[in-house]
């Protein structure tokens, strides 16, 4: 199955443009990429996550970092005139010696989630002669998977149409390249700065380049300047520098949507934003700057560096990349997000999704019943298999804050509990191990979750649903004796 390739005509403006002829003999020639055949190689790839909401909210949570730390090989199975096949081996296992806590890479627990929902470790690509993927092998296999999952939420029910696994699914079958950049974006990083044939450049002279990316329906031009910086001619490598700039008024334009919604979100704080703070929201921002350390032997990037930086609707988001071969030695410098030993992250509460089949607690979704409850003083039974009841716990409300994930970009809305209800939260996690439960606010389901561990410090954090929705939630549970309501569903 060939698939679009759009991405296949990014790369190939920007070698249009640096083919022109040398400006003079002194020139570096950068050689196509022509990686060995059936030979692996490891790669150590650190990433990190920072993500600002302060405008919106004074309040802790309002500036988050995340990080992972991951070890994919890749191996070029075989090369001819027209592209590659190449094999991407996946895992989500901390490599050994990785500093700090283990819990502290949420990255690292989310894309197991990742594997287990896909259903696959390995990655067989199609790619150009750059090494960008153009075509996955094994999309009808992958697909079959996420459907069986979508068919095996809950309690066995099968997830609604607009549900987001649904919308997943769909999404991935007009773009299959998409479990691609979800998966492996190492592979369209890397690709991006090797050439399918060999480029003359000059030390210090910078070249533009240019291209369309779209945008929920929008054109985006972005303009990329391109460096030669340096060469090594011991170690048989130079260093490239690209520099990109999305054109801010089409950016915005894409993004007014998404603006009016965050707007939205936070009615109070809008209605008091000056004209000037309205339109600093209404205005979106787009930043990439990568350096690659290219082979001189091969063409292949065997080292880079990526920063992006985006800022729309008040909220800023910058991720950070760095992907190293295992065979060669590091030569560009580190953001400091990268290499800090201790890292202030936010617990975000990831349950790992079950290895094999898709099996109860995959769809853990918002959810609003037209009946009402049961009475919240009934002891409720678990089901058929006559397990013990558990009475229903009503928890006091702290706090609740609508925010932002720093990884999906998607709301959320995190509660905290009073310290007595922490207790009592604590104490019915425990008791209700392995069973499914269900979360009422003002009556109403809103959550159905698997319970497959204790939790103790009196969080809970609803996602999935429209930020409008949670931010009335949150208006509703910070009133005065706000309560949540928690039993096990019938």
């Amino acid at each position: 199955m060939k698939l679009p390739h759009w991405r296949r005509l990014v790369g190939f403006c920007v070698c249009v443009t640096l083919s022109g002829p040398a400006q003079s003999e002194d020139g570096v020639t950068i050689p196509g990429y022509a990686p060995a055949t059936g030979v692996e190689h490891g790669y150590s790839v650190q990433k990190a996550t920072e993500s600002d909401m302060s405008f919106w909210f004074d309040k802790p949570g309002a500036s988050m970092t995340a990080r992972g730390v991951f070890h994919p090989r890749m191996t070029v199975l075989s090369r001819d005139e027209k592209g590659m096949r190449v094999r991407w081996l996946l895992n989500a296992e901390l490599p050994e010696g990785t500093a700090g806590a283990a819990d502290s890479y949420q990255m690292n627990l989310l894309y197991q989630n990742s594997l287990t929902a896909y259903g696959t470790s390995t990655l067989d690509l199609e790619t150009d002669l750059n090494g960008y993927p153009s075509n996955l092998f094994g999309v009808d296999r992958i697909l079959a998977h996420m459907r069986e999952m979508a068919a095996n939420g809950p309690g066995g029910a099968a997830a609604p149409p607009e549900s987001g696994v649904n919308g997943i699914i769909g999404k991935i079958e007009q773009n299959p390249l998409l479990i691609v950049t979800a998966l492996v974006p190492e592979a369209q990083l890397l690709a991006t700065g090797q050439f399918y044939q060999d480029q003359l450049m000059q030390i210090g002279q910078a070249t533009a380049g240019s291209r369309i990316e779209d945008y929920g329906g929008v054109n985006v031009p972005v303009t990329s300047t391109w460096t030669l910086e340096s060469t090594d001619a011991a170690a048989r490598t130079a260093t490239l520098s690209v520099s990109e700039e999305f054109d801010p008024a089409a950016l915005s334009q894409s993004q007014e949507p998404a603006t009016a919604k965050m707007i939205a979100a936070f009615p109070e704080r809008a209605k008091n934003l000056t004209a000037d703070q309205l339109a600093s929201i209404k205005r979106a921002g787009k930043t990439r700057s990568v350096k690659f350390v290219m082979s001189l032997d091969d063409g292949s990037a065997i080292e880079a560096t990526e920063i992006v930086s985006v800022t729309t609707g008040g909220f800023a988001l910058r991720t950070y990349t760095h992907i190293l071969r295992d065979d060669m030695p590091a030569r560009l410098p580190l953001p400091a997000v990268l290499t800090a030993k201790v890292l202030q992250t936010p617990d975000l509460h990831i349950e790992p999704l079950p290895s094999e089949k898709a099996g109860p607690g995959i769809l853990d979704k918002l959810s609003t019943l037209p009946s009402p409850p049961a009475s919240q003083e009934t002891a409720v039974a678990t089901g058929n298999d006559g397990a013990e009841a558990i009475a229903p716990v009503s928890l006091e409300v702290k706090s609740a804050e609508v925010g932002r994930s720093p990884l999906s970009y998607d709301p959320g809305l995190t509660i905290v509990l009073t310290p007595e209800s922490t207790a009592k939260f604590r104490d019915f996690t425990q008791a209700a191990l392995g069973r499914q439960t269900q979360l009422l606010v003002n009556g109403k389901v809103v959550m159905e979750p698997w319970m497959r561990e204790p939790i103790m410090d009196g969080r809970i954090v609803l996602a999935g649903t429209d930020g409008e929705d949670l931010a009335a939630m949150a208006e509703q549970l910070r009133a005065p004796g706000a309560a949540i309501v928690v039993r096990l569903r019938p």
